[in-house]
């Protein structure tokens, strides 16, 4: 029975290979191993002589097995196996390793003394001796199909896989080779008169072009082949999904003339941006269309997204429905309640009567609050993670906001909309998105974007204080910061950890391959408390630490005093990263910013400069010019446009696991795709996606791509798309 691409691989390629392949890469159908695409190509060479070898080349020869030698290593654990190979003229060494002698038995039987081959590597030299180091070969009994094969083999890419040490590139390419034969028809998921139009491959030789190409030629066509599959067979189930949740009857919400929102508006003591008045007026359209809106607002930290979020939730209210606002902390859940009771005034506050909800409150509290909730009370709820709990009920859930929707799961989202009846869903973001990732990430989603600023803004100055050119700036940096606080204003200075005595860093600290494995952060919260308390500019300073160790009550506590001005200079970790809002504020010094995302130190930065208070931005490194490290420093000081941050964001760092749960749930990632790259591939496959699923919704009518959305799509990657 031929294999299909939803075939168990313990079917295609044994029990063994499978847990390898499982362990190694969690592959369990044979689509996931197809889908396992070389990551290049080598050019196996000429046929040279083994005296004219060139060093670091790979190439292709014909050569006889003369000596035979395994032995167990000296100085560390496991095997080694060395062959002598010659081809008349010149004679050098295959060696091979191994956890323990038995792993090389089968390499001595293939490689007896006398026997002939075709071996192709990489050549190296190692005490003056050439070599090839786990060589790709192929034994024959006779010379001269030994010599045919070498032939042929030279015009034949090599393909390169992602490996492991226990998973070889040549293991793989095997068993590829091995799942290749034996499959049936693969489905077809691009129409066939887009697939004429556009000169595209069939699936089934796109595949094979892909793993075992004749010729270099054939792999750029097979690539843009599967590229469209996956482009396409991803927008298909995002327009899918869209399509389902429009078909869905949400109860409409309008604004009422004199109504809260007329009100709410007629009280503002200045004008809405361009950008405020235009989403406004496309979400009050949302609201009182007949299906639920899913709508992503994107837009820079300060750009005032909670006040057009706030709107919203009076469009609501007006009906007597209830919007629910969840926040990742709760530091910025009860600053958020803070800053929109101050908002809607003391005229508007009692009519909707904003209440806060959050695991850190005590019973009586939370009791009471949750009882003015079930109640239909309390219009407006802010809360965190507390308003998925069970206990909580709704009286009529017409609205759910979601705050910086990149620190939560779609599973969080979806729990706080089961509570209601096809609620509205409002997603802000003060991370920028560029638009092939909304597209690929997002494209359920509606759009929108806010990019001009609220008059009044005295503006941002980032400089990067490279201390490996100039250790001395060090100092400057902090008689920088007293000099700020000589002028009455206040000063952030965040680290990459809380105590670097024992390691204890952020859960959400990022990561970066550069980093030095060796070292760890040079200044936690702690050690730099403890330097600035005898540093002589700062003596008379009130210092503060806030981090993600201390108790909720505790860092509310501390951010409020912060505000207040009682606090000079606060030392932090990246718990300031969203949501704080001290319009005095006036510098932001982060030690070791190379240990930070792009998007990261863009963030923080936003924290000042958010009043008449010119901000200024100081990013301390000790990352080398021209590295990765250094380039991610540098492009955050290069400008203050959070969108072209984005994109240098992606082309640092890759896209990587761009549907990974973090940002949409959907465990797939992306796999010849690229989203900066592909971008007008991504936009066409939309195109083509919409009007599928517009003429056909279940896909009756295009039988191959629903069956290859039902083999790239899994499970759980429907079930996450259906929650976003």
């Amino acid at each position: 029975m031929p294999l299909r691409l939803d075939s168990p691989l313990a079917v295609a390629v044994g029990d063994g290979n499978a847990k390898t392949l499982q362990k190694a890469f969690d592959m369990s159908v044979v689509a996931d191993l197809l889908t396992h695409y070389p990551r290049r190509y080598a050019n196996r060479g000429e046929l040279t002589p083994i005296l004219d070898l060139p060093k670091g080349e790979t190439v292709t020869i014909v050569a006889e097995v003369m000596k035979v030698d395994v032995r167990d290593m000296k100085n560390r654990r496991g095997a080694m196996m060395t062959v002598d190979i010659g081809d008349g003229v010149g004679r050098m060494v295959l060696t091979f390793f191994a956890k323990y002698r038995g792993q090389l038995e089968w390499r001595e039987k293939e490689l007896r003394i006398g026997r002939r081959g075709v071996f192709t590597g990489k050549v190296g030299d190692y005490r003056g001796v050439t070599q090839f180091a786990h060589p790709q070969y192929e034994m024959f009994d006779d010379e001269l199909r030994a010599r045919t094969q070498a032939d042929v083999l030279v015009t034949t890419p090599l393909p390169i896989y992602p490996a492991t040490a226990s998973l070889t590139t040549w293991q793989i390419e095997k068993m590829i080779g091995t799942v290749l034969d034996a499959l049936g028809p693969v489905p077809e998921p691009v129409p066939d008169e887009v697939r004429r139009e556009d000169g595209l491959l069939d699936a089934r030789t796109a595949l094979e072009r892909v793993h075992r190409p004749s010729t270099k030629d054939e792999i750029a066509p097979a690539i843009r082949t599967l590229r469209m599959h996956e482009a396409l067979t991803l927008q298909t189930a995002l327009m899918q999904q869209r399509y389902l949740v429009r078909m869905l009857d949400a109860t409409a919400r309008p604004a009422k003339p004199g109504g809260l929102l007329e009100r709410f508006d007629a009280a503002l003591p200045f004008e809405l941006t361009p950008d405020q008045k235009a989403v406004g007026e496309t979400i009050a359209a949302d609201l009182i269309g007949g299906a639920p809106m899913n709508r992503l607002v994107q837009g820079e930290v300060g750009s005032g997204k909670t006040l057009v979020a706030l709107r919203a939730m009076l469009q609501v209210a007006e009906t007597g429905g209830q919007a629910a606002l969840i926040a990742p902390t709760e530091v910025l859940a009860a600053q958020h309640l803070r800053s929109i009771t101050k908002m809607l005034g003391p005229q508007l506050a009692p009519l909707v009567m904003p209440t806060l909800l959050t695991g850190q409150m005590s019973a009586p509290e939370r009791r009471k609050a949750a009882l003015r909730v079930a109640a239909g009370q309390a219009l407006i709820v802010v809360g965190t993670h507390a308003l998925l709990g069970e206990k909580t009920t709704f009286a009529d859930l017409g609205l759910v906001v979601v705050d910086e929707q990149h620190r939560f799961g779609v599973e969080q989202r979806e729990a706080l909309r089961a509570k209601g009846t096809s609620p509205h869903a409002l997603v802000l973001t003060a991370t920028p998105i560029p638009r092939t990732v909304a597209m690929t990430v997002f494209g359920d989603l509606d759009t929108s974007v806010i990019r001009t600023m609220p008059s009044g803004r005295a503006g941002i100055e980032t400089f990067v204080a490279p201390l490996a050119d100039h250790p001395g700036w060090f100092a400057r940096v902090w008689e920088r910061a007293a000099e700020e606080i000589a002028q009455g204003r206040q000063v952030f200075a965040v680290c990459a950890a809380i105590d670097t005595a024992d390691g204890a860093e952020e859960a959400d600290q990022e990561r970066f391959a550069d980093e030095e494995e060796s070292r760890g952060p040079r200044w936690g919260v702690v050690q730099l408390q403890e330097a600035l308390a005898t540093h002589p500019s700062l003596s008379a300073v009130r210092v503060a630490g806030l981090h993600g160790r201390m108790a909720a009550d505790e860092k509310d506590a501390i951010m409020q005093s912060f505000a207040r001005g009682d606090i000079d200079l606060l030392v932090a970790t990246t718990v300031i990263e969203v949501g704080v809002d001290v319009p005095n504020a006036s510098t932001m010094i982060v030690l070791e910013a190379d240990r930070f995302g792009v998007s990261q130190l863009h963030q923080l930065r936003g924290r000042i400069g958010r009043g008449g208070v010119p901000g200024l931005c100081l990013l301390v490194t000790e990352a080398e010019q021209g590295t990765p490290a250094r380039d991610r420093v540098d492009a955050v000081a290069a400008t203050l446009d959070g969108f072209v941050l984005a994109e240098v964001d992606l082309d640092l760092r890759g896209e990587g696991d761009v549907l990974g749960a973090r940002q949409s749930g959907a465990r797939s990632s992306l796999k010849l795709l690229r989203v900066i790259k592909d971008a007008d591939l991504i936009a066409q496959a939309r195109a083509i996606a919409e009007g599928i699923i517009e003429e056909d919704p279940a896909l009756e009518e295009h039988e191959g791509l629903r069956d290859a959305m039902a083999q790239r799509l899994t499970i759980e990657d429907r079930a996450a798309l259906a929650k976003n």
